[in-house]
């Protein structure tokens, strides 16, 4: 029998915006077809001559080729809109190919958006039997995994409560609980886990181990390159739709990394890897020390102003715009966010064009290279989102006042403290 458990050849997805693709499954319908039975093939044959993609199209997949052996934990990297979403709901029969093939051997776990799979109006308890009746299994083993499920997903108390009355977090906790427990031979994993807490994250980022350890295979979409990194093998790179490369995990970071250069040969307002309705969208970012001049780095120890350009087009709110500044190191390690409303700082009067200036005192950063992320959105709703929006070179400073520089195997931060010594009879 051979170890390879996912095989996708010239795999193609084309959408037409704003164009009606027909007839529409519940997602209920089309989870009960993709995992009722272990086995999965589809197949769509290439349909090139009949498409003519035009203007209002967009190739989300293109030609796209590789294969999985069983127990191989694979990264999927790239930037946004590179396809990776894509690729996993068309692996999870989600979403149909436009051209090419996808084959599947094996039973199929996935955790792809929150609460993907569930009944709102059930209990959590009910969706946990529903979610391992779909997956093939019988009840006896679904009440010996049940209890760890739930203490994983840390929703006792709510448990008998409907999922539709779950917050995103509680939501997200209980899917991966039951994505992760109920033995898939294949899981498949998208960013989805950015809604837990830190916390969260780092239990999740352990289950994936120990589920890699027992030799199940993980196709793992994240931007965090250090999970990726710690979790994964390999790893593939998608860029536009179309596998850039498929090499090992450290070769793959690599040559994502280089790729960031095109971010800083793009003026932000042409960055075409943006996420939003661009109601609000950046237009300029750059660094200001406190007296306000332009500076090309950041000293550890003095205060640092972040500024972003933006325009809008006939943009007005009522609630109000949240800002955010997001810091991580270039491996993906998220090291520090900054947000007005952790602040209490209701931004409302948004002008056509105009500038958020985030001011971060003392700057609390190590000697290095970071990147910066910028979003806006209104209530929940994405207006512009830069992922890398530029590169943050920070040099030493006396953070203490003292002369002394921390010792960097402890880490990127530089936090005030005091010490006292006292007798004690």
């Amino acid at each position: 029998m051979s170890d390879r458990v996912i095989c996708t050849e010239n795999l193609s997805k084309l959408y037409r915006i704003g164009e009606y693709q027909g007839g529409y499954r519940t997602l209920r319908e089309t989870i009960v077809n993709a995992f009722s039975a272990p086995f999965r093939y589809l197949r769509r044959h290439p349909q090139s001559s009949n498409l003519n993609p035009g203007l209002d199209s967009i190739w989300a997949l293109k030609d796209v080729s590789f294969e999985v052996k069983r127990g191989e934990v694979v990264g999927i990297i790239g930037p946004n809109g590179a396809g990776k979403s894509t690729l996993l709901r068309i692996l999870s029969r989600i979403t149909e190919p436009t051209e090419g093939w996808a084959e599947i051997q094996g039973r199929v776990g996935s955790l792809l958006e929150v609460g993907t799979g569930f009944h709102h109006e059930l209990t959590g308890r009910e969706n946990i039997y529903l979610n391992g009746a779909i997956l093939g299994m019988k009840k006896g083993e679904i009440d010996r995994k049940f209890d760890e499920i739930v203490a994983f997903a840390e929703i006792e108390k709510f448990i008998d409560t409907p999922v539709k009355r779950y917050s995103s977090g509680m939501r997200v906790r209980l899917a991966f609980a039951v994505a992760a427990h109920l033995e898939p031979e294949i899981l498949l994993v998208d960013e989805v886990l950015a809604v837990g807490d830190a916390a969260f994250q780092k239990k999740c980022l352990g289950k994936m181990g120990e589920v890699a350890g027992e030799g199940r295979t993980v196709l793992f979409v994240s931007h965090n390159l250090a999970a990726i990194q710690a979790l994964c093998t390999r790893a593939v790179l998608l860029k536009q739709g179309r596998l850039e490369i498929d090499g090992t995990a450290d070769t793959t970071i690599q040559r994502y990394v280089q790729t960031w250069a095109w971010a800083k040969t793009h003026a932000l307002k042409d960055r075409t890897d943006r996420r939003g309705n661009e109601k609000l969208k950046f237009t300029d970012i750059w660094f200001e020390n406190v007296n306000g001049s332009p500076s090309p780095v950041a000293t550890s120890g003095q205060d640092l102003r972040v500024v972003c350009r933006f325009k809008t087009q006939g943009f007005s709110s009522n609630n109000g715009v949240i800002f955010s500044v997001g810091i991580q190191t270039l491996s993906g390690e998220k090291l520090m966010l900054f947000r007005n409303d952790y602040t209490g700082e209701v931004l409302r009067e948004i002008p056509p064009l105009g500038l958020a200036v985030c001011t971060i005192p003392r700057f609390p950063l190590m000697a290095g290279t970071y990147r910066v992320d910028i979003y806006a959105e209104e209530v929940g709703e994405a207006l512009d989102w830069v992922p890398f929006a530029t590169e943050l070179q920070v040099i030493e400073g006396d953070f203490f006042g003292t002369g002394k520089l921390k010792h960097p195997g402890f880490g990127p931060f530089l936090v005030d403290h005091a010490w006292s010594m006292c007798h004690v009879d």
